[in-house]
């Protein structure tokens, strides 16, 4: 049973019972104020670990934000371009939860700590005042009492009705007191009920409203993510590529160093022991130095430097080859020596010796011996003994191989990665370039299975005494990949193309004709363009030498050869209209991937005060994204954001990501048709008396592309300035001339809505003009 109730009848009475059920009333409060003071306590304790917390997610996100990754090579892909940023992103997420948590944390001290600890001073604290004030009463008037009870009767009437009349003055106070007490304390009991509840309901609202703001930055995030996975993939896969090229490479070196010893035509490298000469008694000393010597001017570059010392560089000295003699050990005791006359110091001769036979003879040949300097321009053909043309016959068996593959295996798993029988397949490729017996249909013949006929079609490319896109056009192939935005890529390349040699450009359309239909065919064979880009870069173009820092490009031909199979029709379909010079420009301005970001909002509080609450529910205040898994073989390729149309013009860079919060008016960034459709939209949305009057702003203002305009809104007509292809499916995509209906402005900053052949969604509004 509870506390029983108080009568103001029993303060006249003042019966033990009536005792025991105000001292139940205070021991209730005596808890009360215990139990608030230990909540207060640990909210405090609660307050400073989460401010702990959120110092050490702020540094962590600080740590995130400074690191950046260097990269190997003279540019990056877009891929790595956003890897690199995702750090910058991931800090920015994180400090952006904890601007939000703090600002929970300011909220529970509002809401929750200072409302208990109020009720706590002045309720519970008056409650006390009364007590000592009832108790100090009750005391006085039963001390008065008995004292005139004690009173002689002798005494004299007037004495006698003196000390009556002051005995029932205290009397009636003391009642009157107990009439408030009792009044007091049971006001708190009933007023605990919600004083103590509203600023805990207070406390969870803001921590609901802080755990939604979290799922919201999620909601945010899981676009970025998955396209960040995307590029995670896509570099992963140029990765294993690369690898494998790298440590092709280092087994071949490993195999016959000297072979790759020379890395450059112009000069010559590697160390070397000069002798210097000191005067009698002391003889001479053999000094370790890097030598570098450059062929056309017959100079030789000599650098002080011991491994071994730590690596610190010693004194520079620099001398003109007149003549190189090989120095017998007849008359030096030392082998692999040779003598070098310098024409600065003429009669001087300078002796060096080399670290292996090898090494003198590699140093003789690059000093005016007479063998021939060896290059690394070497081919497939030599080393796998096959002598692969192109000509009639090796195109022949290019159609040949892509009818087949198409015919009987375009919906093979791992088309063009699952590789076949060494064996088999430099067999199949000696029968197919043979004149003699090259009229097999390998469309028909089960006794070579797909495999061996894609690796076939691969090993010949490989085979070419130059690749398809020659070893003249790599570097100006190369360069578009590395700068300039995706439209201006399209463009150089399509440029390159046709400066290739006839029989080239044939065959290269046809291959990455059919890489197009094996890419179309993704979801069944897994593979997409960005795969077969990783499989065909280094087949279709190769530098003329091979060292790490070519197989570093290795990305860059993934891209190019992306973009050939993407753009094939335009490519090869049209003739350029620009030179490669023109297309590309370095200071072309990018259209960057749109990234999720959230501008901080502040948390709602639950104020007890305001009487009139609107419960808002989220889906009618956040547009809700509908995630997709990420594949983790993507569909999309570097040079997917390539606009399919072309135009002379680089088109503006998109605005940031949408799904954010709500667009003003008019933002710094939305200058032009922002401006035009504010003052639109303000002429539109003024009421006038015989307008109906709107409440609630248009529906584009609040809710996601797909939600309807408010009809009571004048709608207006954009027209396309710039081709756009979506990135999201929430936009549009269109070409240049497209003309958009029911145009309004989007919560997105940099955004307006508008319908498309019956769709509506999302339109960057610098891609537009308003009709």
């Amino acid at each position: 049973m509870g506390l029983h109730p108080l009568e103001f009848s029993e303060c006249y009475l003042d019966s033990p019972s009536f005792r025991e059920k105000i001292k139940a009333h205070e021991a209730e409060l005596d808890k009360t104020n215990r139990f608030i003071k230990e909540l207060y306590k640990d909210g405090k304790n609660l307050i400073n670990a989460t401010k702990q917390l959120s110092l050490a997610q702020r540094k962590f996100a600080q740590c995130l934000g400074e690191f950046q990754f260097e990269y190997i090579g003279d540019a990056k892909t877009d891929d790595e371009k956003c890897i690199d940023e995702s750090l910058q992103e991931f800090s920015a997420f994180l400090r952006n939860l904890e601007d939000q948590r703090e600002l929970m944390m300011r909220n529970i001290t509002e809401t929750l700590m200072k409302p208990l600890e109020k009720f706590r001073k002045e309720q519970l604290g008056s409650a006390k005042a009364e007590r000592k004030k009832y108790e100090k009463e009750t005391e006085k008037y039963y001390t008065s009492l008995e004292k005139l009870l004690n009173m002689s009767a002798k005494k004299k009437e007037p004495q006698l009705q003196e000390a009556d009349g002051a005995v029932e003055a205290m009397r009636q106070h003391f009642q009157e007191e107990s009439l408030e007490y009792v009044c007091k304390l049971q006001e708190i009991q009933e007023r605990k009920k919600f004083e103590c509840v509203e600023p805990m309901l207070a406390f969870f609202q803001t921590v609901f409203t802080f755990y939604h703001q979290g799922f919201e930055l999620a909601n945010d995030f899981d676009h970025y993510k998955r396209a960040l996975q995307i590029n995670i993939q896509n570099t992963r896969s140029r990765f294993e590529g690369t690898r494998s090229e790298v440590y092709e490479l280092m087994k071949k070196i490993k195999e016959n160093p000297q072979e790759y010893r020379q890395t450059s035509p112009i000069s010559s490298e590697g160390y070397l022991y000069v002798q210097e000469k000191r005067p009698p008694p002391f003889g001479s000393s053999w000094v370790k130095r890097y030598c570098t010597f450059v062929k056309e001017q017959k100079i030789l570059h000599m650098i002080t430097f011991d491994p071994k010392s730590g690596g610190k560089f010693g004194e520079t000295e620099s001398v003109t080859l007149k003549s190189c003699v090989r120095k017998t050990t007849d008359t030096l005791d030392r082998r692999f020596c040779l003598d070098i006359e310098i024409t600065d110091r003429p009669g001087t001769v300078l002796t060096v010796q080399a670290l292996s036979e090898d090494d003198h003879k590699f140093w003789m040949q690059a000093m005016g011996g007479k063998e021939p300097v060896h290059y690394l321009g070497r081919t497939y053909s030599k080393e796998r003994g096959i002598d692969a043309q192109l000509d009639e016959v090796g195109v022949n068996f290019v159609r040949s191989s892509i009818n087949a593959i198409e015919t009987r295996g375009i919906n093979d798993q791992g088309l063009y990665r699952v590789v076949g029988v060494s064996s088999k397949v430099q067999k199949l490729l000696s029968l197919m370039i043979d004149e003699k017996s090259n009229d097999v249909d390998l469309a028909v013949c089960e006794e070579w299975d797909v495999k061996t006929i894609t690796s076939a079609l691969k090993l010949y490319l490989r085979s070419l005494p130059e690749p398809l896109m020659t070893y003249g056009l790599y570097k100006e192939f190369i360069v578009p990949a590395k700068s300039g935005s995706p439209e201006a890529r399209v463009q150089a390349i399509h440029c390159l193309v046709h400066k290739l040699p006839e029989r080239n450009r044939e065959v290269l359309s046809l291959v990455t004709k059919h890489l197009a239909n094996v890419a179309a065919h993704s979801k069944q064979n897994l593979m997409t363009v960005a795969n077969l880009g990783v499989v065909f870069g280094p087949t279709l173009m190769r530098p003329q030498e091979e060292t790490v820092a070519a197989i570093m490009d290795l990305k860059f031909q993934n891209i190019v050869v992306e973009i050939l199979i993407e753009q094939h029709e335009k490519i090869f379909g049209d003739i350029p209209s620009v030179s490669p010079s023109s297309a590309i420009s370095p200071l072309a301005p990018t259209r960057q991937s749109k990234k999720q970001t959230r501008q901080s909002r502040p948390l709602a509080v639950y104020n007890p005060s305001v009487l009139d609450i609107h419960t808002v529910s989220p889906s009618s205040e956040f547009v809700s994204l509908t995630p997709d898994e990420a594949s983790l073989g993507s569909n999309e390729s570097v040079s997917s954001q390539s606009s399919t149309a072309s135009t002379s013009e680089t088109p503006p860079e998109k605005a940031k990501s949408p799904h954010g919060d709500t667009l003003p008016i008019t933002t710094p960034q939305n200058s032009g048709v922002c401006t035009a459709m504010a003052s639109w939209m303000n002429s539109t949305l003024s009421p006038s008396p015989s307008e109906v009057k709107a409440e609630s702003p248009p529906a584009a203002a609040v809710g996601g592309p797909e939600d309807k305009p408010s009809e009571s809104v004048t709608l207006m007509k954009a027209k396309a300035v710039y081709p756009c292809e979506a990135e999201h499916d929430s936009e549009l995509s269109f070409q240049v001339g497209a003309i958009f209906h029911a145009v309004t402005l989007s919560r997105e900053p940099g955004w307006l809505e508008g319908e498309l052949e019956g769709k509506r969604g999302l339109i960057p509004e610098n891609y537009v003009e308003i009709l």
